[in-house]
C-alpha cells in the first residue's frame, strides 16, 4: 500500500499558533465529520505523514494517540491506524452539502454587507455559543 491510497492529505499552518499534533487531530476529526473518511478507512502511516509534511514522527504518534483516546481511530498492530467503527458523521453527506450551500449564500450576503472575515467569524462564533438562551435580552 502506497501514498496513493491516502484518503487524508495533511497540511500544517504554523501561523495559527495551534500545535502541529492538534492540527492533525482536528483534520482527521473534520474529515470524519464531513464523511470524507469513514469507519474502517485507514489513515496514512506515520512514515507517509512524515514524508508528506516534513514533521517529527513523535508528533504524528501523539496525534494518533489523541485520536485513539477520543475514540475516533483504533490502532491495529502491524496493520496501521483505522477510523473506528463508531466514528461517523451525524448528518448525511447530502444534508451537509445543502447546509454548506446555505452557509456559502449567507457568507456572500455578509460580504455584500461589507463584513470582513473577522466579522463573519465573530458572528458565526456568537451563533454557536454553548448555552444559547433565546430568551436573553439583546446586548
Amino acid at each position: 500500500m502506497g501514498p496513493e491510497r491516502a484518503l487524508i492529505r495533511f497540511r500544517l499552518d504554523p501561523r495559527t499558533g495551534v500545535p502541529a499534533y492538534r492540527q492533525l487531530v482536528d483534520q482527521v476529526d473534520r474529515a470524519i465529520r464531513l464523511g470524507l473518511v469513514g469507519p474502517g478507512d485507514q489513515l496514512p502511516s506515520v512514515r507517509e505523514v512524515v514524508t508528506q509534511i516534513s514533521i517529527n514522527p513523535n508528533t504524528v504518534h501523539r496525534a494518533y494517540r489523541e485520536l485513539e483516546v477520543l475514540g475516533l481511530v483504533e490502532g491495529r498492530p502491524g496493520l496501521g491506524t483505522f477510523v473506528a467503527p463508531s466514528a461517523s458523521p451525524s448528518t448525511s453527506p447530502q444534508r451537509q452539502a445543502a447546509l454548506l450551500d446555505e452557509l456559502r449564500a449567507w457568507v456572500a450576503k455578509a460580504r455584500a454587507a461589507d463584513l470582513g472575515d473577522e466579522g463573519i467569524r465573530a458572528l458565526l462564533s456568537e451563533s454557536m455559543r454553548d448555552g444559547d438562551d433565546t430568551t436573553k435580552e439583546p446586548r
